[in-house]
């Protein structure tokens, strides 16, 4: 659609009629230019029957504008009647234009409801109708402050993020939409001469609080007020928008000195001679009259702590850095309502160590072991010492000093001063000397202790098992013995000393028995009995040649190794028995229907020889005689009619045998399945009814079959032309049974 602007000047009062009548015809120009416009092709959807209508204007809207044309049927209509809310802004043309003649404001009015008339003549001819026209905001309301400065106060330290001011601002627009939605930001901080923003405002509420920076940087300035100045900024369209409009305002900020500032942390010496309570340090509220409380942060009975109603905090009796070695006390600051004017403060109390702890042994004798024929300088162990004095500090550092040595013997044992590790000064005998024993004096600052040690000179492993005899021979086995059963014993002896673990004897079977059939079983002093560990099996494997070693626990000495002598062999042979036939199941069961065919094979049964003989089957337990099997191929086969009514489930045997005497046997379980092969019969085929007193006949039914194939009956008269019986009548009692 396109715009004419077309101005009009106004008419003096001074104005001849010739100018008059030429201003009327140019506003008479005007409305048809502007109805013109209207008719236009893309104004289409603007027209519509005369009837009560909703309709949308922008406000600020440059008149005059065509709203909607409303077409009326009669064609007598000439005229329209406006009246109502809006009346003096829009008119209505004769031909049914709706236009505004004056811009709207939302602010003033955000919609009007028009009562309108057509009119032939001044006669009302069609309506009322009402017609609604809601005023549609736009973006031309910027946004403003509440104040055009602000003044705020914040002490130093005050935690960042915490909000100690705000700004408020507010827009003319429609709240509902992004016209009126408001974003905050900072523009600037003065003074700024580091380039770090100490303060920072919540874009949405427009809070204002320090930054990490500002919170450590944020300082009072003696004789400057404000101290801190910040130009802050809001912009509707929630700020997204080159075309937002905004506002400004300054905040002044004063920074005030924070008196609430935590003393610690506190140093107390432990064990300090002193009278009690005495005042280790003090603290001050920003508020004058405040109230002091004191708590301690960890849960523990022991407080011994106090605080003075002018903020002096007390010990109230001596500390033992051992007991506990810092406390976390929480001070309140609060008025006479209990209502908190300062946040809670954190004071850390630290107990200094003194030397008043002697070193303790761990052990009250420490035992080691070193072996014998060690090089000179080999780590014999450490002596383990503790000292409840700070570590780290003198008051805890040990030193090691060995006092005695029994036997007294010169250049064998050397202990570090400093962490107490002992070492061997010469290789060492077991046959000379088994033990030593030394007092070694551990020393602090100020005190000292003696602790025991004992030194064992344990025998290297330098000699190795040796059996009797290497070759054991052979042994021959049924392979029917049973699993526990000991094949043989064999025998070993160690030279090294009996009392160490050089001296313990362990048999492997290493070689020749891959399924793990025999094992060796010991105590570790030589005897070895080898025994069978599962079942043996000829089929499986007819010879066994046992590669048998014995071993130490311990390592050999550096420099040997094991030889043939610590090896013995041993040759196992299995001889066959002849075992049972094995059949394939265990368990051997058959389901089948009552009217199976003669010759149907009901089961196969399968069983094999472990010889691998030939196998021959025979079936006994058939009372009814309904079964039989094939005694090559074990399939079980009927041979009569089977009937469920006369057995409904039964057992027979089959027999598997080889060749000779080994026989084996199977229990075959047989349940036979229902079928419907019985008719329902009557109990008593005759009855006797009285014509002169007649009582009800009971006629009951049976049928051998079973659920679903029997009850219930149904029973009927038998009548020629299966007529209803003019004389007698049937009355059913349940599935069996009828009158």
């Amino acid at each position: 659609m396109k715009l004419f602007l077309i101005t009009v000047k106004s008419v003096s009062h001074s104005s001849s009629p010739v100018q008059t009548v030429i201003m009327t015809a140019m506003m008479h120009l005007l409305l048809l230019i502007l109805l013109g416009i209207a008719a236009g092709t893309d104004l289409e959807e603007k027209k519509g029957p005369f009837e009560n209508t909703v309709l949308e204007v922008l406000e600020g809207t440059p008149v005059p504008f065509a709203i909607y044309q409303f077409q009326v049927g009669d064609p007598d209509v000439n005229s329209f009647r406006l009246s109502g809310e809006g009346k003096d802004d829009v008119r209505m043309s004769k031909d049914g234009w709706l236009y505004l003649e004056n811009p709207l404001d939302w602010s003033r009015e955000d919609n009007y409801i028009i009562k309108v008339e057509a009119l032939a003549n001044d006669k009302v001819v069609d309506g009322p109708i009402y017609v609604t026209i809601n005023v549609l905001d736009v973006n031309n309301n910027a946004p403003f402050f509440n104040q055009s400065s602000y003044a705020a106060m914040v002490r130093e330290n005050s935690p960042a993020g915490v909000p100690f001011t705000r700004v408020f601002a507010l827009d003319r627009d429609d709240p509902t939409t992004p016209n009126a939605d408001l974003r905050y930001s900072l523009v600037s901080q003065i003074p700024n001469m580091n380039h770090v923003p100490l303060f920072q405002i919540d874009p949405n509420t427009g809070e204002i609080s320090t930054t990490e920076e500002g919170e450590h940087e944020a300082r009072q300035s003696p004789g400057k007020d404000p101290d801190y100045t910040l130009i802050v900024r809001v912009q509707d369209l929630a700020g997204a928008s080159e075309t937002a409009l905004t506002g400004n305002t300054r905040v002044h900020i004063v920074v005030q000195e924070n008196l609430w500032v935590s003393p610690g942390p506190i140093h107390v010496v432990e064990n300090w001679k002193t009278s009690y309570p005495q005042v280790i340090a003090k603290v001050q509220s920003n508020e004058p009259n405040a109230v002091y409380s004191i708590v301690q942060k960890e849960r523990q009975l022991k407080f011994p702590f106090m605080i003075t109603e002018n903020g002096e905090i007390m010990l109230t009796e001596e500390l033992d850095r051992e007991d506990k070695d810092m406390y976390t006390l929480v001070v309140f600051a609060k008025d006479n309502h209990d209502k908190e004017v300062d946040p809670p403060m954190e004071i850390y109390v630290v107990v200094d160590d003194v030397n008043d702890n002697e070193p303790k042994c761990e052990e009250e004798e420490s035992v080691f072991e070193v072996q014998e024929d060690e090089p000179s300088g080999s780590l014999v162990g450490q002596l383990l010492v503790h000292d409840d004095d700070k570590e780290g500090t003198l008051n805890s550092q040990l030193s090691y000093e060995i006092m005695f040595q029994f036997p007294a013997t010169e250049n064998t044992f050397l202990i570090d001063g400093t962490n107490g590790k002992i070492q061997a000064l010469r290789s060492l005998r077991r046959k000379e000397q088994p033990t030593y024993s030394l007092d070694v004096r551990v020393s602090d600052s100020d005190f000292s202790t003696i602790c025991k040690v004992v030194i064992k000179v344990i025998d290297v492993n330098n000699e190795m098992p040796l059996f009797e005899m290497t070759d054991y021979g052979s042994y021959t086995l049924a392979e029917d013995t049973p699993v526990g059963h000991t094949v043989l014993t064999i025998n070993a002896t160690d030279a090294d000393d009996p009392d160490s673990g050089s001296s313990i004897i362990e048999f492997h079977i290493s070689a020749g028995d891959d399924d793990k059939v025999f094992t060796v079983e010991t105590d570790g002093k030589g005897i070895g009995h080898v025994v069978i560990a599962k079942p043996l099996d000829f089929e499986s494997s007819t010879i066994y040649k046992l590669k048998i070693d014995a071993r130490n626990p311990e390592p050999l000495m550096k420099g040997l190794e094991y030889g043939s002598e610590s090896t013995a062999y041993v040759s196992v042979f299995i001889t066959d028995i002849d075992e049972v036939p094995e059949f394939s199941l265990d368990v051997l069961d058959a389901t089948v229907p009552e009217n199976t065919t003669k010759g149907s094979v009901l089961l196969t049964v399968d069983a094999k020889d472990p010889e691998g003989k030939e196998i021959g089957f025979k079936l006994e337990g058939d009372s009814k005689d309904w079964l039989e099997i094939d005694a090559d191929t074990g399939e079980i086969k009927t041979k009569q009619k089977l009937d469920r009514e006369i057995l409904e489930s039964f057992e027979v045997t089959v027999t598997a045998f080889e060749k000779g005497e080994m026989s084996a046997e199977r229990v075959v379980h047989v349940r036979l399945l229902d079928v419907n092969d019985n008719y329902p019969r009557l109990v008593e085929t005759q009855g006797f009814i009285c014509v002169g007193k007649p009582k009800p006949v009971v006629i009951k039914a049976v049928d051998p079959d079973s659920d679903p194939y029997s009850q219930p009956f149904t029973f009927a008269l038998a009548t020629n032309n299966n007529k209803k019986s003019p004389n007698w009548n049937l009355r059913q009692i349940d599935g069996t049974l009828t009158l």
